[in-house]
């Protein structure tokens, strides 16, 4: 299945992207199919082969969530944007006075437990 998707280019701390057209199996650095354009965050400046990319889309393509957005944006396709799915941190959701608790509540379960067993055997 082929994909459309960024390819990171550019030096350190100034990203650029290639937007390139790719199995979807093949490393995003790796070996491409066609480059339908190139998009750079730093000055916003964003360059499309319109005609290559709804041609791939029309042949099944799938662009990536990132690179839909994009192109949403630019026009080329009309559809809703997609959320991103970034990865959750679990250490924000709970402040560390919350973590503690939950500590000092773990080994009070285990001391009752241990206390438990000791009755049991008795």
């Amino acid at each position: 299945m082929l994909v459309i998707r960024f390819n990171r280019v550019g030096r350190k701390n100034h990203a650029q992207y290639r937007i390139v057209v790719q199995e979807k199996s093949v490393a995003p650095g790796g070996r491409h199919v066609a480059m339908v354009g190139s998009y750079d965050p730093h000055s916003k400046a964003i360059t499309l082969k319109e005609g290559e990319i709804k041609q791939f889309i029309a042949n099944g393509a799938q662009p990536s969530d990132s690179v839909h957005n994009l192109l949403v944006r630019e026009g080329v396709i009309d559809a809703p944007k997609r959320a991103l799915k970034l990865p959750e941190k679990e250490a924000e959701e709970q402040p560390e006075e919350e973590k503690a608790d939950d500590a000092v509540d773990a080994s009070e379960d285990a001391a009752e437990t241990v206390e438990e067993e000791k009755a049991e055997e008795k």
